[in-house]
């Protein structure tokens, strides 16, 4: 493979006209949304009952995860989104929908299936630390019905779009039949394709431009264990040739990030220093800034910064967090504080 890139010498600067045209870009999404449901509260006791602790609840709220948090990072950043997944016909479904309506989304792509809950994760949380999370979903294949209704969707504004993100949360939206209907469409419009990755279906990508996978499931798809520069590389090439796309970035958490491209370049990301409060909706964040760095036209490996600059600011909020082209920006230019 080409020798490996030096990312420190690259001016940060030369990112900004990029993110100043994210106003101007649109992207696609097809995946899972999801209702992140969030518990705060504090801990000062152990029940007598069993050894756990009693959280007092001061406040809870709600916010747009999987594909929505993709959504509402794009949104955030300042760009626009078409967007394809399904809700049950609950109160949660609703909420979502209504959620996305008021930020002026057309949600004529997210299907209502009856009989399905829509995917809801609560979280607990006492003192910025998780103490425990319960999920309602169904993880079975969405309908024919539903499949077919996305990917109307979808082709009805596929002269219009450059980039397309699959948000893979494996909880039945991303099938087999779908994703092959919109690749084929997708390559037949040279649009980009960006998979954030579940594993099971690794298969189902091949023929996408980019898939974000990180260390542990690099390690899997590849069937090399990643531990060493040596196996982080052989793993990315592996995946390259096993998924027929053009590049692979692996998120490797606090080492960063490193971009194999196809004819063997290798882009090794460093990590922006910053303290960890929460992970959660980070792959999100990463996602969404490439797929909008790429339709505002940067290539893979400025896109691929970007998306590590936006990963640094939302691990330090606890929460599925959002980033913002101003917060980018400071970090761009030295100026946060």
């Amino acid at each position: 493979m080409e020798q490996d890139r030096d990312v420190d010498k690259m001016n940060p600067r030369t990112l900004i006209p990029y993110i100043n045209n994210f106003q101007n870009t649109t992207v696609a999404i097809i995946g899972d949304i999801i209702a992140d449901h969030y518990i705060w509260g504090k801990v000062e006791r152990i029940s007598p009952e069993a050894p756990v602790p009693i959280v007092d609840v001061n406040k809870e709220n709600f916010m747009l995860g999987g594909a929505g948090n993709v959504a509402n990072n794009i949104l955030s950043l300042g760009g626009s989104i078409i967007i394809g997944g399904v809700a049950g016909n609950d109160e949660m479904g609703g909420w979502i929908i209504n959620t996305l309506r008021t930020q002026g989304v057309d949600t004529t792509g997210i299907a209502v299936e009856d009989g399905r809950p829509t995917t809801r994760k609560t979280r607990v949380i006492a003192h910025s630390q998780h103490v425990v999370r319960f999920d309602r979903e169904s993880r079975g294949e969405i309908s024919g019905q539903s499949q077919e209704i996305i990917l109307g969707f979808i082709k009805n504004h596929q002269k219009t779009i450059k980039v397309l993100v699959i948000s893979d949360y494996a909880k039945g939206v991303i099938t087999r039949n779908l994703l092959k209907s919109v690749l084929d469409m997708a390559i037949e419009n040279n649009i980009l394709v960006v998979v954030d990755p579940k594993l099971k279906h690794f298969d189902y990508y091949r023929g996408a431009a980019i898939i974000t996978p990180n260390t542990l499931e690099a390690s899997a798809a590849s069937g090399i264990n990643i531990y060493d520069n040596e196996t982080l590389c052989r793993a990315g090439e592996n995946l390259l040739n096993q998924s027929g796309s053009t590049a692979i970035l692996i998120t490797r958490g606090e080492h960063g990030m490193s971009l194999f491209e196809r004819g063997g370049r290798v882009t090794h990301i460093p990590a922006v220093a910053r303290e960890v409060y929460d992970v959660t909706g980070a792959g999100d964040t990463v996602v969404s800034t490439l797929a909008l760095s790429l339709a505002a036209g940067a290539k893979f490996d400025e896109a691929s910064i970007l998306a590590n600059y936006a990963a640094a600011i939302v691990v330090g909020i606890v929460g599925t967090g959002t980033v913002n082209r101003e917060q980018i920006m400071a970090v761009l230019t030295g100026a946060e504080k």
